[in-house]
């Protein structure tokens, strides 16, 4: 991970600086023998040694380059700051000094040192901290993007997903019409093409109206007749606003082949599939007759969509399952808000 390192103003920099120099000046003002002189060169050290220590720390610690910081306090670069803030406050000590000859210079020298010592802390800890929330910042950005490109890649991969068992039961299913003289063949053949063709367009789209999806669902519903003839019977009741909403591509088409999959589906015992609309969701209902062995089983058309609604709409998919009838209620999408 590449990083620039933390900033902090000039602005903040000098001026906390100002504001410290008057501060520490702030006793002397208070004295009855106030001296001007001294007040202005004990504020202008102290300004000019906070500037030092402001810069000195923050090119000490954003010095660490895309090498990795450990989360603590580098007690070496605390006693390096604090070593450097002694050698300057004793240069500023004896400047003061000079400027101001009367004054002794033992218990002055010692008095600012402290000051310094408080001051260098301060900085360092502030910094510090700061340098490290900015570099938790920085990982957690990194992590963010990982984790979307990580959900785009498997996004993709979900709306890729042409289950290669439908194509081979159709192509059987187109085998044994040909060889039967089925006049429907035609049909068959021309259905088929339109499937494939819908697949291959709305697989790069995110979100498609339900009525073009149900023209996804009509063309494959046309091939599972041919395949089941009267074993399944298909109701929709959507009307002409809900068609008029959103959804994901293959998502209705998904939902009616794990239907067909997971039951049984016989002239004795048609399998009755209905789709409507309850409130803000579009359903999907089948009356429950599973095949031996799919008992548990959700299967993986209805474990894309959830996954699809959660990554694209972070929304859910509701389940209603009470062992007479199997529900899917897929929350409605306006266009609006997908815009």
């Amino acid at each position: 991970m590449k990083k620039t390192g933390f900033k902090i103003s000039h602005t903040i920099i000098w001026t906390s600086s100002i504001v410290l120099g008057l501060l520490s000046s702030v006793p002397q003002l208070a004295s009855r023998q106030f001296n001007g002189l001294e007040a202005a060169v004990n504020a202008g050290i102290t300004a000019v040694f906070a500037v030092m220590m402001w810069y000195f720390n923050i090119y000490m610690l954003s010095g660490n380059g895309d090498k990795a910081r450990k989360q603590t306090i580098s007690y070496g670069k605390l006693l390096k700051s604090l070593l450097f803030g002694l050698v300057i406050m004793l240069g500023l000590a004896y400047l003061q000094q000079l400027i101001l000859s009367h004054i002794d210079f033992g218990p002055v020298m010692l008095m600012v040192e402290v000051r310094g010592i408080l001051i260098n802390l301060v900085f360092y800890m502030f910094l510090n901290l700061l340098q490290q929330n900015y570099e938790n910042q920085h990982v957690n950005m990194e992590l963010e993007r990982t984790r979307n490109d990580n959900l785009g890649a498997q996004y993709e991969l979900l709306k890729q997903q042409v289950n290669p068992h439908f194509l081979f039961n159709s192509l059987n299913t187109l085998k044994a019409m040909v060889e039967t003289g089925d006049q429907q063949s035609v049909d068959f053949i021309l259905k088929l093409s339109n499937f494939y063709r819908y697949t291959l367009e709305s697989r790069k789209l995110d979100l498609i109206h339900v009525k073009e999806e149900m023209e996804i669902l009509e063309a494959y519903l046309f091939l599972q007749k041919a395949r089941f003839d009267e074993g399944f019977t298909f109701n929709s009741t959507l009307d002409s606003k809900a068609l008029e909403t959103l959804i994901p591509p293959f998502t209705l088409q998904l939902l009616v082949e794990n239907c067909l999959k997971h039951n049984i589906v016989s002239l004795q015992r048609p399998l009755k599939i209905r789709l409507y609309q309850e409130g803000e969701k579009i359903v999907v209902e089948n009356q429950i007759q599973l095949k031996t062995g799919e008992a548990g089983s959700l299967g993986v058309g209805l474990k894309n969509i959830e996954l699809r609604y959660s990554h694209l709409l972070d929304k859910q998919v509701e389940i209603i399952n009470d062992s007479i009838t199997f529900q899917i209620k897929l929350p409605i999408i306006y266009e609006h808000h997908h815009h």
